[in-house]
């Protein structure tokens, strides 16, 4: 079976496309070109992709559209967004959606190829620790197989999206441990998105809600005012 990771771009820029499939598979990618969002959703939803380099401004269906599909997929496929729109707004709401990173445009594409392989090099590695780790977690009243990508509160299962899982089973694998915010970007996402620490906030409060018996009133995830986040080993029901 080749080895060969496979990389979808949804750009409909065809000079910016072409340069993008030229430097990818001078890297030894296997490359496919998608040139409106439609398609792209197509080909996306057709095929399995080991990253996804995704235009925001696209005919069709539009980039964050794109992204938010992809990460209701069961498979996790990294994603870089590229767009012109630099604004504070829509980084945000890539990094929300699920994107693992973004850049504006104009950009180096010798950067892009890097970020590419970055991304690669820490999905790689996350699959090989739950290899290492196989056997399920168990704590606070949490069960996560990291193999199966499950988890259940209290024998319920819990519908939780990839990044919501990555940081739920980074917490149980660290129990009783304080991370910062820009700790649990590095960690998680996989990269510094200063200015964006808030978006660890919007994570952590939907897995409060999913997680908590009273999402205002922790038991679980806890907050340490001044220096971050932890799971409490002994967390659950409240007394």
């Amino acid at each position: 079976m080749s080895s060969t990771k496979r990389i979808l771009i949804v750009e409909d820029d065809v000079h910016i496309a072409n340069l993008l499939r030229m430097h990818l598979r001078d890297e030894g990618y296997e490359v496919s070109h998608a040139a409106g969002g439609d398609e792209g959703v197509r080909l996306l939803e057709s095929g399995q992709w080991d990253a996804l380099v995704l235009d925001l401004m696209l005919p069709g269906v539009d980039g964050l559209e794109i992204c938010r599909r992809a990460r209701a997929m069961t498979r996790y496929t990294p994603i870089i967004i590229t767009s012109a729109r630099a604004s504070e707004l829509h980084r945000i709401l890539g990094l929300e959606l699920g994107a693992d990173d973004y850049l504006a445009k104009p950009f180096s594409m010798l950067e892009l190829v890097a970020r590419v392989k970055a991304l690669l090099r820490r999905v790689e590695a996350m699959a090989q620790n739950a290899r290492i780790d196989a056997g399920a977690i168990d704590v606070a009243g949490l069960r996560i197989d990291p193999v199966a990508r499950t988890a259940q509160v209290d024998a319920r299962p819990l519908e939780l999206t990839p990044r919501e899982f990555d940081l739920l089973y980074f917490f149980a694998r660290h129990p009783d441990q304080v991370y910062s915010r820009m700790e649990l970007l590095n960690q998680v996402w996989g990269h510094q998105h200063d200015g964006y620490e808030h978006t660890v906030n919007t994570h952590i409060n939907r897995l409060r809600n999913k997680i908590e018996h009273d999402p205002a009133l922790p038991t679980r995830i806890l907050t340490v005012w001044g220096r971050g986040y932890k799971l409490a080993a002994a967390g659950g029901s409240p007394a």
